[in-house]
């Protein structure tokens, strides 16, 4: 999703309809049904390799984790979801709307574990919305604020992950058709992208594009840099989180390159919570490294407390959210302090009067 801004005093110019028959308007028709058989698909590729898994393996490799090694890793999950709800606060200081730090964050919290579990158009973005709506924001500013945290998650997925590819840090398996030399090139590709994205914030400071008759801001050079930081070190605490439950068996490099292969994966697959994907990339993986029961042990263990434990916390954050918000109708306007500019307001216009 790219990062749109409202245009001052301009209303929303709705773009022409598709003529039969295009390019765009078959790919409408074609994905509405193509992405739910690709799901189905793969979730019946899955189901048909479960009897193969080890499952009682896995089972006396969850019943060997000690409470100290599984609060380790909650401990970094919490501070994992932590840091995301840090990306929607980069739009606050960008788009610098009324809503308050802590509520934004609490927003991105809860919309990240509901995205988590049940995909990205009911928590990353249906949520997301209502909840900023609730708080008084237009679809606009909401519109942005979510694409800035979407680049944010993928600049700091394609740095690490990038750097990792073209270190060889990860052996693709021979069913994948892709080559080591390839994958290395294709590394070096996602890190000129990430680093791209900053020198364009850096050049392209106080430019404004207009789309569909909405202002397009793209942050600071700060910004970008803070983007990129928040969004590795986020990565890298997932990969740390199943490097423990791995029991260190795993160099860190390979289990973090795995955990990005698969999230990618789990993306393109139109499966909540992306259930089987993971466990099957980890198999394809890691399976001639570690034995397939611990290895399967780790992850369910990884989901049971990076997926599911924090959905309990954001369902009771997000009961939260809605009681405050029918509490504080205003709320988008309950931020302290005055002289706060408006949320319309461009972001190099406030910096330059400042």
């Amino acid at each position: 999703m790219s990062p749109q801004a409202a245009h001052a005093g301009t209303p929303p110019v709705d773009a022409a309809p598709e003529a039969a028959g295009t390019p765009a308007s078959l790919w409408q028709r074609c994905r509405k049904w193509a992405l739910p058989l690709l799901g189905i698909a793969v979730l019946g590729l899955l189901l048909s390799h479960a009897h193969k898994v080890d499952w009682a393996g896995a089972w006396h490799a969850l019943q060997r984790y000690s409470p100290w090694l599984l609060l380790a890793v909650l401990g970094l999950a919490t501070a994992s979801h932590a840091l995301y709800g840090c990306f929607d606060l980069i739009g606050k200081r960008h788009l610098r709307h009324r809503l308050p730090y802590w509520r934004t964050w609490a927003i991105a919290v809860t919309s990240y574990a509901f995205n988590l579990n049940l995909g990205s158009l009911v928590g990353g973005i249906a949520m997301r919305a209502r909840l900023y709506a609730r708080a008084g924001l237009d679809d606009a500013t909401v519109a942005q604020i979510v694409g800035l945290s979407l680049v944010t998650n993928w600049l700091g997925y394609g740095l690490l992950a990038g750097g990792l590819f073209a270190a060889g840090a990860i052996e693709p398996p021979r069913q994948a058709h892709i080559g080591e030399l390839a994958l290395r090139g294709l590394g070096v590709v996602m890190i000129l992208l990430a680093l791209g994205y900053v020198v364009a914030c850096a050049v392209s400071r106080g430019r404004q594009w207009t789309f569909r008759g909405k202002r397009l801001t793209l942050p600071s050079a700060r910004l970008a840099v803070v983007q990129l930081a928040l969004s590795a070190s986020n990565w890298a605490l997932m990969g740390a989180a199943m490097y423990l439950l791995l029991g260190q068996q795993v160099p860190y490099a390979t289990t973090l390159s795995v955990l990005l292969a698969a999230s990618i994966v789990g993306v393109i697959t139109p499966i909540p919570a992306g259930l089987g994907v993971l466990e099957a990339v980890y198999l394809a993986l890691l399976s001639g490294t570690v034995k397939q029961g611990a290895l399967m042990g780790a992850v369910l263990a990884y989901r049971a407390l990076y997926y599911l434990l924090p959905l309990a916390g954001g369902l009771l954050l997000y009961l939260f959210l809605e009681r405050y918000a029918t509490n504080h109708p205003d709320g988008a306007n309950d931020e302290q302090g005055a002289g706060v500019p408006h949320r319309d307001a461009a972001p190099e216009a406030v910096q330059s009067r400042r």
